[in-house]
């Protein structure tokens, strides 16, 4: 042992993690450490040691091999990193951002080395912070990295949706070393339906993000079932694909869907890869469905594979692009038929989902330009739960710091999707309303307080502005009707959230615009038999909030309205819903049947994405139907002028 080189003692080493052996790798490193202590290169084998002993879970020998590393070499940067990772492994938070932020201010040197591993330390700094709750120092760290480098997707969308949470205006700000546009070419494709009602950009930044974060699908799918196999069988498979099915918006709205679902004629499959935490939600869902599979441990191709094993015929992502979603596994197309539902407001742009279901409303048959799927719809996009339980505590104002004879506003969507335009109007049905308040739910302390103080820069009492605290949902729903009108947000409505302030009595104005995202709401409420709630421009929208804040009979009659039709409106009729969505599934699957599966419309979407991104986001939404899409229809002509696009007949025909 102490003759092996260090070559050799890696070699071995290395051989042993490709055998399945990390602990024996481990032993290896400590027996030869032990035996080789006078050795120019040992901060190396330490550095190794720690990384195997990381691997194994053993945090706290991880720290002390990583450390030793650093006593002998502290120029040596590579075990800085990884120290601050096995700190926070073993819940040492505080002091891995030490750690990190030790690195970042040692490492002031220009070379390729020093700027890899400070760009390194920044992200792990902005990651943790973020987690930890921490939003104006994660934003710092993120920012401090894309001034080095501003190019890098991922930094890029976690700092504009911090920006978004704390409500920092304009989100898209660039800097001497950051171009704003370079910014907005890497911007989330949920960020952006938070910040801008463009689905024309959308369209073509989804497409973009698929092709650049997700990657380019096999050219075949995975080996499926035959289709004498599936013939046989009775039932039609239908696989749903989540992160949320737990206490979640999307599983609060699904799980009524699963239990309802025509057992004699569809199997259900829950494909689960979320957190790891089960609460009365998930037990709910998966006493429900017929099999469940929690794949959080599974890779992509593990997933894909059990699902292509377990003859899934009908696969919906209800993530889409957002948190913990695992979207490579349907570009592995383990099942013949992909849709897109529920867990994401737009377009997939993937040449794999082949549907999105809608409802007329959210998508109008002029509207379809704007998605890459085939558009299906239910009578209402939106499933809500009706057996959600609710406390059977009902607090009283004084509980929730609420003044007992005010007009009470509320907003209880996340601080994200406050824009400056929604909160100006805000603040204008506040001047308007005398002694009314607006009760929004909390963000960080130094996001209400800023929030706070725009309001009384334009006049308004900070202590107008009341914050709810977050409670276990049965509570929350609970406190609803303490409110008097909840008023929706732009682009990004209320989804769930304005469903559950429906079912507890509580009207919902909103104005909707031309985006996925800007339309559920007014879907929503209408199918409560409230369609005169959803108003035509900004200015109807306040001007209808001060009418009802001024003359409470009509905001009373309006809630007796609500009660009366609740239990039988659109918007919660559950089996209706699930009926007509096993009739898409139906449709669908006779599709694949006659070969006639719809070829997901990719034709020019880098050039959307590209002119989008050109395009002031702030404005399209302000811009008639026919404007917005003779703006994009010049800048097309232009770009057509210079390198021809393909034809492309759902937006623009191509000139002779």
């Amino acid at each position: 042992m102490q003759q092996l080189s260090i070559v050799d003692l890696f070699t071995q080493a290395q051989k042993l993690e490709d055998l399945q052996a990390p602990q024996e790798a481990a032993d290896l490193y400590k027996t030869w450490i032990a035996r080789n202590g006078a050795n120019q290169l040992l901060h190396a084998v330490y550095f190794n040691y720690g990384v195997s002993l990381s691997k194994l879970g053993d945090h706290a020998g991880a720290i002390n091999a990583l450390r030793q590393c650093i006593r002998l070499k502290p120029d040596f940067y590579p075990p800085y990193i990884n120290l601050g990772r096995a700190l926070e492994d073993s819940g040492q938070l505080g002091t891995a951002v030490v750690e990190w932020l030790a690195l970042v201010n040692r490492l002031t040197g220009v070379n390729g080395d020093a700027v890899k591993h400070k760009l390194i330390a920044l992200q792990q700094l902005g990651r943790v912070l973020e987690s930890a709750g921490s939003d104006a120092a994660a934003e710092d760290a993120l920012k401090q990295s894309l001034e080095i480098n501003s190019d890098q997707a991922e930094v890029v969308q976690h700092w504009i949706a911090l920006r978004q949470r704390q409500c920092k205006w304009p989100v898209i700000e660039g800097s001497e070393h950051i171009e704003a546009r370079a910014l907005i070419r890497h911007i989330s494709p949920l960020s952006l339906a938070n910040l801008a009602d463009d689905p024309m950009f959308q369209l073509g930044r989804a497409y973009r993000y698929a092709k650049n974060t997700i990657g380019a699908p096999p050219s075949a799918g995975l080996s499926m079932r035959t289709s004498a196999e599936r013939r046989e069988r009775k039932k039609l498979r239908i696989g749903y694909v989540s992160s949320d099915l737990r206490e979640h918006a999307v599983g609060f709205g699904m799980t009524d869907v699963l239990e309802t679902h025509d057992r004699q004629h569809f199997e259900i499959f829950a494909y689960y890869c979320g957190i790891a935490r089960t609460d009365p939600t998930q037990v709910r869902i998966k006493n429900s469905v017929d099999h469940w599979a929690d794949i959080r441990t599974l890779s992509d191709q593990e997933a894909a594979s059990k699902i292509a094993e377990d003859g899934i015929d009908i696969l919906v992502d209800l993530n889409g692009y957002t948190k913990d979603a695992r979207t490579k596994i349907f570009a592995l197309r383990p099942a013949p038929v992909i849709v897109n539902w529920f867990g994401f407001p737009g377009t997939m742009g993937t040449p794999y989902h082949q549907y999105l279901i809608a409802d007329p409303y959210i998508v109008p048959e002029s509207n379809e330009l704007y998605y890459s799927e085939r558009v299906v719809r239910l009578p209402c996009y939106q499933p809500n739960d009706r057996k959600r339980p609710v406390s059977g505590r009902s607090p009283a104002r004084k509980d929730e710091g609420l003044p007992e004879d005010a007009f009470v506003y509320c907003c209880l969507n996340g601080m994200q999707k406050i824009t400056p335009a929604v909160f100006q109007c805000w603040l204008r049905i506040l001047s308007e309303v005398k002694g009314s308040v607006l009760w929004l739910l909390t963000g960080a302390d130094n996001t209400n307080a800023r929030l706070r103080q725009q309001a009384e820069q334009q006049g308004i009492s900070q202590e107008r502005l009341i914050f709810a605290q977050k409670k276990p949902n049965p509570e929350h729903l609970a406190r609803y009707p303490l409110a008097d009108l909840f008023l929706d947000t732009y682009p990004y409505g209320a989804h769930t959230t304005a469903a559950d302030a429906l079912w507890m009595g509580v009207p919902v104005l909103t104005v909707p615009g031309r985006s996925f995202a800007s339309r559920v709401c007014a879907s929503v409420v209408s199918a409560a038999g409230m369609g005169d709630m959803a108003c035509p421009s900004a200015e109807a929208y306040v001007a209808r909030a001060i009418e009802f804040g001024k003359h409470r009979e009509k905001i009373a009659a309006a809630k007796g309205r609500l009660a009366a039709g609740r239990d039988t409106c659109l918007l919660f009729d559950t089996p209706k819903l699930t009926r007509h969505l096993e009739d898409l599934f139906r449709r669908m699957w006779a599709d694949f049947q006659r070969g006639s599966l719809p070829v997901p419309q990719l034709t020019n979407l880098d050039i959307y994405c590209d002119v989008g991104a050109e395009l002031n986001l702030e404005t399209q939404g302000a811009l008639s139907e026919e404007a917005y899409r003779l703006r994009y229809e010049e800048k097309f002509k232009i770009r057509h002028e210079i390198y021809p696009l393909k034809p492309d007949v759902r937006l623009w025909n191509q000139p002779a």
